[in-house]
């Protein structure tokens, strides 16, 4: 199995910092990147809507959201520690491969719904602030794409300090808005009370939950931990849970006090004037400024609006990658994925505006969250069911009263559901010209994924997971030496993937070389976490790479080969080079999976953008 995150897994380094606010900077960072998946496009809708309709009175879904996102989130991370696995890994190695199929499937609609939001958003806020027209900035938000491969080759903790500021743009307007808004402070305090003042309400609620705790959020918490490198002894997995913690706490708090912002600016501007059926973002800027008096507070809350899409959608990206790599064991080019990704969301949107108009906006918001709620479940009740097992977590399993509170959390969030879902059916049903056919399409649907839900509860009390390593072992690697009278190399570097292809490439090396040459193995570690972190990662993918790496110099070494081993992170067509041009090596010998085309594009070629960089031969072997 690859690692998660694999081009910057583990490359972030918090071993010798001496003192403990040096050691815990070196930890925050990731709960930043998963922050700002709790103030995106999304939730500004549902906070909206909430704040102009019910007033003060739905702030206690977002205090009861935030501190089941603390939960949630801590969860995730806890998992990418102590097992160095990624909650879609995780899933990959405990589910069936149909199982999997379907988790993905669910997890690729959740993402595509979230950048649906942070497509709107961003449009929004170019409309708002430029003028610029919704489809055009549509079409415009296809640029962040560049932004995102930009970061990405900069490093992760450029990436999270462009986050940051991101973040902190969108604080610091809020915190003008709240100042220009002059909420009564006394209906907030009661806001906090639970209560649902009907039943629009409670599909605002669950909006609210959905936009808050995020299912893509569980799967990149749980990669982007792993992008620290520290002391895997049990006292330095105690430390990093910890500092991690601290982190979560920090930023989610801080993405709940712009959520309950946005809200209070709602009730405080929209509800107070009577205003109930503000639910679209233009109308809220539009009247930012005559209810409050100054022209600061709508071109705050544009701006602050551009930042939640623009952060949002590079954490999006990175999720995307890791749900696709951690269920189906596939990477494909993150361009790819990245333009992929963003047309899956940018044409839906594009025909809604161009059918309904641009009026509809905030409705198409706030069903992409209630998508995301609906999804929750199926990433809620295997994460649980991870951090809970004695085996995987090694010791670190969450106590039993931590289990009662997440198996209540996910209790609550499946029942509002399932109770959405009953209430959707029943009016189709009763409003539809055409019943038998929502009888014979939607109902077996819903009754479906109710089962796959039932499933996944109790599979792993049933049967203990079963791990599904597919990386290739080298004991099965068919291997043709014959020795022969005269060899033309002495210092040869072979490049390995742990595939098949390795074969071609080790047999032909045995040729050029026979049995006195020295050989050197070369594997790259190229998840998306090593891509950002380099060789700082630390994950159980790189483990298994190292492990196979050894077996394979075992097995060679015991057949009378001279071997040695070089594991890089990052990408093949750069690290490669650096590995080969800094040895003394005769030539490199590569195995090829002979894709073209279409492939080439998917999965990028190593070998042309290769030959050039390095001064030696290069053989490439089918």
């Amino acid at each position: 199995m690859t690692k998660s995150l694999e081009e910057v897994n583990q490359s972030v380094a918090t071993e010798h910092k001496k003192t403990g606010f040096r050691k815990i900077l070196a930890f925050l960072g990731p709960a930043y990147l998963v922050s700002v998946g709790y103030m995106d496009p999304g939730n500004w809708a549902t906070d909206i809507a909430g704040g102009s309709q019910f007033g003060y009175s739905l702030l206690w879904v977002l205090l009861m959201s935030n501190l089941m996102a603390l939960l949630l989130q801590s969860l995730s991370a806890r998992l990418g520690i102590v097992t160095q696995r990624d909650l879609a890994q995780a899933s990959r190695e405990t589910y069936s491969r149909f199982i999997n199929y379907i988790l993905y499937f669910l997890a690729e609609i959740a993402i595509a719904a979230c950048d649906l939001a942070e497509v709107l958003g961003m449009a929004i806020g170019i409309n708002l602030l430029f003028d610029i027209p919704l489809i055009e900035g549509v079409l415009i938000t296809v640029l962040d794409t560049f932004l995102l491969l930009f970061l990405i080759n900069k490093g992760i903790r450029k990436m999270e300090a462009f986050i940051i500021v991101l973040v902190a743009i969108i604080g610091f307007s809020f915190i003008f808005e709240m100042i220009f808004a002059e909420p009564e402070l006394d209906k907030v305090i009661y806001g906090l009370v639970p209560s649902i003042p009907s039943s629009a309400a409670l599909y605002i609620a669950i909006g609210i939950i959905g936009a808050t705790v995020m299912p893509h959020n569980l799967y990149l918490h749980s990669s982007l931990v792993q992008t620290r490198k520290f002391d895997r002894t049990p006292a330095g997995i105690k430390q990093a849970l910890k500092y991690n913690f601290i982190d979560s706490t920090i930023a989610l708090n801080l993405a709940f006090f712009v959520n309950a912002a946005i809200l209070i600016l709602a009730a405080a501007t929209f509800y107070k004037n009577g205003m109930f059926e503000v639910a679209e973002i233009q109308d809220a800027h539009q009247f930012l400024e005559p209810l409050l008096g100054t022209k600061w507070a709508p071109i705050l809350f544009a701006v602050a609006l551009i930042a939640a899409g623009q952060s949002s959608t590079v954490t999006g990206t990175l999720a995307g990658q890791i749900v696709m790599e951690g269920y189906l064991n596939l990477r494909i080019q993150p361009w790819v994925r990245r333009i992929i990704t963003r047309l899956i969301a940018i044409v839906p949107a594009v025909i809604v505006i161009l059918i309904y108009g641009e009026s509809v906006t905030g409705k198409l918001l706030i069903l992409s969250q209630v998508i995301l709620s609906l999804q929750l479940g199926f990433a809620i009740i295997p994460l649980i069911h991870f951090v809970s097992d004695k085996t995987k977590m090694k010791g670190f399993h969450i106590s039993k009263t931590t289990q009662v509170a997440a198996w209540l959390i996910a209790l609550i969030i499946v029942s509002l559901n399932a109770k959405l879902v009953y209430d959707e059916i029943t009016s189709w049903l009763e409003n539809s010209n055409n019943p038998v056919f929502l009888w014979f399409t939607v109902v077996p649907l819903a009754f479906g994924f109710l089962g796959l839900l039932l499933y996944i509860v109790f599979k792993p009390f049933i049967a203990r997971a079963k791990s599904n390593i597919e990386n290739h072992s080298p004991h099965h690697l068919k291997l043709q030496y014959q020795p022969k009278e005269t060899y033309t190399k002495k210092n040869i570097a072979i490049s390995v993937d742990f595939s098949k292809a390795d074969e071609a490439a080790l047999n032909n090396a045995f040729e050029l070389g026979g049995i006195n040459a020295q050989y050197t193995l070369i594997h790259i570690v190229e998840t998306v976490g090593a891509l950002v972190y380099g060789d700082n990662i630390e994950d159980h993918e790189t483990t298994i790479d190292e492990e196979l790496l050894l077996e394979y110099k075992e097995m060679l070494s015991q057949k009378g080969f001279k071997i040695e081993t070089e594991l890089g992170f990052g990408k093949p067509n750069s690290v490669i080079p650096k590995i080969i041009n800094q040895g003394n090596f005769d030539i490199l010998v590569m195995g090829t999976h002979g894709h073209t085309g279409l492939k080439d594009i998917l999965f990028g070629t190593t070998v042309d953008k290769l030959r050039h960089k390095i001064s030696i031969p290069l053989l490439i072997v089918k």
